[in-house]
């Protein structure tokens, strides 16, 4: 079993690797995502770079990025024992490096709030609606998608629990709720200073088609 799992946590890690926000904004617009809106390269800044269309398919790749490894793992790895839960942690943990210090990147990336959904929709789909719910809730009330993501991300390790999941999957939804935290930590610090881009239902698709404009006059 040993000899899966490591290729399991391997796989998990070179797949989130893939940087698809910046693959779909260069194949779209001609842009490196990373020079543009935030620098980051998921799904929230693709939406407002180039429309809520590519964002929520940016969000579709990131997720399953979290979501595949974690399941086939759990059909060919998850065992009555907690090691077996712990294996299948540590493949979820793999997974949120990939995205958020990608291989391909020079160990650059995103923030892992997606794949962290796909990761959590494999784990514990109840809990990770709740935690859906709720980021849903703090956005659509404050505004704030970064303040929403850390808030749900939180949320999971305490749901996870009290849904009676075993302890190796609390801890690793802590570690990776921890991990988050720490990629937001200057969305911390522009909410501090009541400086922090708030999400706005208008997107910058006119931005797109301006950029093609712009594209094919030179």
């Amino acid at each position: 079993m040993s000899c899966y799992w490591i290729t399991f946590v391997a796989g998990a890690y070179l797949l989130a690797s893939i940087p698809f926000g910046k693959i779909i904004a260069r194949k779209v617009a001609d842009i490196d995502i990373s020079d543009h809106g935030s620098g980051n390269i998921g799904a929230t800044n693709v939406s407002r770079e180039l429309g809520i269309k590519w964002g929520l398919i940016t969000l579709l790749f990131d997720t399953l990025k979290g979501f595949l490894p974690v399941f086939l793992a759990g059909q060919y790895l998850l065992g009555p024992d907690n090691i077996s839960s712990w294996v299948i942690s540590t493949i979820g943990t793999a997974a949120l490096l990939g995205h958020q210090f990608s291989l391909f990147e020079r160990f650059k990336g995103g923030k892992g709030v997606a794949t962290a959904l796909g990761v959590y929709l494999a784990i514990a789909p109840i809990p990770c609606l709740i935690a859906l719910l709720l980021f849903v809730t703090v956005v659509y009330k404050w505004k704030y998608v970064s303040l929403g993501s850390m808030v749900s991300a939180f949320s999971v390790p305490l749901l996870v629990t009290l849904f009676g999941k075993p302890l190796p999957i609390s801890v690793g939804a802590l570690v990776i709720a921890t991990l988050i935290l720490i990629k937001h930590r200057e969305n911390i610090t522009r909410l501090a200073r009541g400086q922090e881009h708030s999400w706005r239902k208008k997107n910058d698709q006119p931005n797109l088609s301006m950029r093609r404009s712009n594209s094919s006059s030179e």
